[in-house]
């Protein structure tokens, strides 16, 4: 006979079986060890009786030889005792066919859901991230961020796994803060935050999603500043540097102003005429590096590591033993 092992996906409605699955249900004599179960209602609701059992590997690799037994395992997979009911198994004169049913599945992105629910957790039960506020998480949100930022300069592409986990969490923890507040007070959750982007994401690709033809990046490029001027128009924003965040490091703050106003066609003689003394040079250095095809920042981080490198060299040679 055999054993039929249906597992599930806690990040998966309950309810939501494969065709497989339900068939596999009907198959034979259902059991299963976990007696809070989301999936038990489910099967109540169709007829189908479950035992709720004492995990037993050896009684349960015996019984399906008997007879076909179709097993619910935990939302966890039940691994440590579906390998204890393998080398059961094998022990028996005649061991059963043991078939795994997948009744649901993890899609990409499911695992999002887990990080959703254990800061909901941490938000209620920690008096540290129960206390933290939108104010007080911006150290943190750009301490990650540059922390991303490093791992991608150092082409240190294992931690960056590590890093964006970093970011994300610090995006969840500002929903889930905003969560507690009215919708008439700005209240909103992650679900609103994800489905803004999407909408926003689908909205400016209308080469992607709406069928319109364009004939390469500059032509998109082209299509989303005239989206994003609507979308500023729509909200009342009046200048075409508006949405600019000022707060940015002073490099990239003046290569996306110029970059927004050359856009835009704004005359590069006022770029010329900005400031005065070191920060009209700086200004003026910003402009020649976006006219030479480079990110400023990007270059001043480059000639810093540079710099970096250098001095540890230095130190180095300072500590060495002379010969």
């Amino acid at each position: 006979m055999t054993l039929v092992v249906v597992t599930t996906s806690p990040r998966v409605a309950p309810g939501l079986l494969s065709g497989r699955a339900w068939a596999a249900l009907g198959s034979g004599r259902v059991l299963t060890g976990s007696a809070g179960h989301p999936l038990l209602p489910y099967l109540a609701e169709e007829d189908i009786p479950v035992e709720v059992v004492t995990p037993d590997p050896v009684a349960l690799a015996r019984d399906a030889v008997a007879e076909t037994i179709v097993w619910v395992a935990a939302q966890d997979g039940d691994e440590p005792f579906m390998r204890a009911v393998g080398r059961a198994a094998l022990d028996l004169p005649e061991p059963p066919v043991i078939e795994l049913v997948p009744g649901s599945y993890d899609l990409p992105g499911a695992r999002f859901l887990d990080l959703v629910t254990v800061m909901d957790r941490l938000r209620r039960t920690c008096p540290w991230d129960a206390e933290q506020t939108h104010e007080s998480l911006v150290p943190y949100l750009l301490e990650e961020s540059y922390e991303v930022l490093e791992t991608i300069e150092e082409g240190d592409h294992a931690s960056l796994r590590e890093e964006l986990g970093d970011l994300i969490f610090q995006v969840v923890f500002h929903s889930r803060v905003a969560q507690e507040r009215e919708e008439a007070d700005g209240g909103f959750d992650v679900d609103d935050v994800v489905q803004g982007i999407v909408d926003k994401l689908v909205r400016r690709h209308p080469h992607v999603f709406a069928g319109v033809e364009v004939s390469g990046a500059d032509e998109v490029n082209a299509n989303w500043d005239v989206i994003k001027a609507a979308e500023r128009a729509a909200k009342g924003r009046v200048s075409l540097l508006d949405g600019v965040p000022m707060g940015q490091p002073a490099l990239s703050l003046a290569h996306g102003l110029q970059s927004r106003a050359e856009r835009a066609g704004v005359p590069e003689s006022l770029s010329r005429a900005v400031g005065q003394g070191v920060g009209r040079e700086l200004f003026d250095l910003v402009r020649r590096a976006r006219a030479a095809g480079l990110d400023p920042e990007a270059e001043l981080r480059a000639a810093a590591r540079d710099y970096r490198d250098r001095v540890r060299a230095w130190e180095r040679s300072r500590e060495a033993p002379e010969s």
